[in-house]
């Protein structure tokens, strides 16, 4: 935790308001998300009650599953979620441009471009929580290797047609989720908590509704006792006012509303299958569609709270304007996209349960390489993160008071600038170290020179140019700095290199899965464990 976020969690309590931790916005918000509450039942792993789902915040569709330890309910929950889900992702996948790519040619083992079909638009799921994340996680492994009558009559237990391509996708967002800067699955609270500091724990954080009451609490209220209301608030039944963002239920709910609904319905189902003449059957169907029903409202009256506050949080979100950086991150998650679409489209089998070693490796290296990436960004997007990278000596801010003309040594002189800059700031600078401004959306390098204390606080600090200003013996128009600008220089790179070059998989050595040249069996599907069985 940085030091501006520390004094503004501080102030917040003093406040009694939750305080801005950033003044953009770093994430990309769709026009058009498709929201999902989802909702399990307690104790048990990807068994799911009901969810809402929908684009429209006035007309969710409320999905239930009467009794979750029912396999066939189960697959029907996931075939309607099939239905509402896969129709909205096909519709981002036909809109394409053309945008050019490096690759390397197999012929010559250059890197050249190409154009290709990039997708115009991808679709975006938002769920209220991290655990929200971890649900579609849990339930894109448990549906992507379900096998259907139609690929395998003989398979028990046949999923619906539509289950497994749900799931494939549902996999691909949740992975996905776990690169930094990714916006094809968003927590709410996750990004409510990056633009917002409040007066609790981060973990206190993950609940949906004390977090809005710290952002937005009542008019003349404290975000503290809004958030205390929220969190324990209960009816005259017992019921908490403010049920949990989900998954899991309150167990008050489940001792005293949903366990005696779902028993009902169970003993209304037991009498109707023991029904020997037509009339008595269609009297106790009508119990069963009463039970159902009950449940029905149930699980609505404890995901609808939930679903106004995630539309409730995407409007606080968008009033906030986006960052600079944003549509380029966006743009590798559309990449990502288009590239799972094709892969769909090629045939190409399921995920595996778990990545080789040298895919393994490649992701590894890409969240790290993002993460640095988002941190650069953020900083560069937004004064209020750049300030805590200040603070914490990763950059300074300062006027230049001069600026003298200097060459390089060699045959062919080149121009190598001092710039002298008055700051009060107190960045890690030592021998020769490479400092850095954005200059026309790209980094500029400098080289730390010399430094001279300059009163109490401040400090002279002179830096070398190096780079972007030319070709010319004399530097370009408006590269390099004047006196009396005011520049922020960071002592951290603003694009992030690419790692070694790691070997394809078949040529990976023994201890990483050869040797080389070894065809190995292929994996078997993946077998039922005890997340697919209750």
């Amino acid at each position: 935790m940085s030091l501006i976020t520390t004094l503004a969690r501080l102030e917040a309590v003093d406040s009694g308001r939750a305080q801005p931790a950033a003044t953009v916005r770093h994430r990309h918000l769709s026009e058009r998300p498709l929201v999902l509450v989802p909702l399990i039942t307690a104790g048990e792993a990807g068994a799911p009650l009901g969810a809402l789902v929908g684009t429209d915040r006035d007309a969710p569709r409320l999905l239930v599953v009467p009794q979750p330890r029912d396999r066939d309910l189960r697959f029907a929950f996931l075939a309607e979620l099939a239905d509402i889900v896969l129709p909205y992702i096909d519709a981002y996948a036909d809109a394409v441009e053309v945008a050019e790519r490096t690759e390397t040619d197999p012929e010559t083992g250059k890197r050249v471009k190409v154009e290709v079909d990039l997708c115009a638009d991808a679709p975006q799921l938002i769920v209220p929580s991290r655990a929200g994340v971890e649900l579609v996680r849990l339930l894109g492994r448990s549906m992507r290797f379900r096998r259907t009558a139609e690929q395998d009559p003989q398979t028990p237990h046949p999923a619906p047609p539509r289950v497994p391509l749900l799931g494939r996708w549902l996999t691909h967002y949740a992975e996905r989720s776990r690169v930094p800067g990714s916006s094809l699955l968003l927590a709410l609270t996750e990004v409510l908590a990056r633009h917002w500091a409040t007066g609790q724990s981060g973990l206190e954080d993950q609940h949906l509704g004390a977090l809005l009451a710290w952002i937005d609490p009542p008019e003349g209220g404290s975000g503290a006792e809004a958030a205390l209301r929220a969190e324990l608030a209960r009816d005259e039944r017992g019921q908490l006012l403010c049920p949990p963002a989900g998954p899991a239920t309150d167990p008050a709910f489940d001792n005293k509303l949903l366990a005696p609904a779902i028993e009902r319905y169970d003993r209304a189902r037991g009498t109707f299958a023991a029904a020997e003449d037509g009339l008595e059957a269609d009297d106790r169907l009508g119990a069963v569609t009463a039970a159902e029903r009950e449940i029905r409202a149930l699980v609505e009256s404890v995901t609808r709270p939930t679903w106004d506050a995630v539309w409730r949080g995407l409007d606080l979100l968008r009033a906030l304007p986006e960052g600079g950086h944003v549509a380029e991150r966006w743009t590798r998650d559309r990449w990502s996209f288009t590239g799972h679409r094709d892969r769909v489209l090629s045939g190409e089998p399921p995920q595996p349960r778990r990545d080789d070693a040298v895919t393994a490796a490649n992701k590894l290296a890409t969240r790290e390489r993002e993460q640095a990436r988002l941190e650069a960004q953020e900083a560069l997007d937004d004064p209020l993160v750049m300030a805590g990278r200040r603070l914490a000596g990763e950059a300074f801010a300062g006027e230049v008071v001069d600026v003298e003309m200097a060459y390089s040594e060699g045959r062919r002189p080149s121009p190598r600038p001092l710039v002298t800059v008055r700051t009060d700031d107190r960045p890690y600078l030592g021998e020769r170290v490479k400092v850095y401004r954005s200059l026309g959306g790209k980094p500029q390098s400098y080289e730390f020179v010399a430094r001279q204390d300059d009163g109490a606080d401040g400090a002279l600090v002179v830096l070398r140019v190096l780079d972007k200003m030319g070709r010319g013996k004399e530097p370009e128009p408006g590269s390099v700095p004047e006196k009396g600008d005011r520049i922020c220089f960071t002592l951290f790179e603003h694009e992030q290199r690419g790692g070694a070059k790691l070997p394809d998989p078949e040529d990976t050595p023994w201890t990483h899965g050869g040797p080389p040249g070894e065809e190995t069996a292929p994996e078997p599907a993946d077998p039922v464990t005890e997340e697919d069985v209750l």
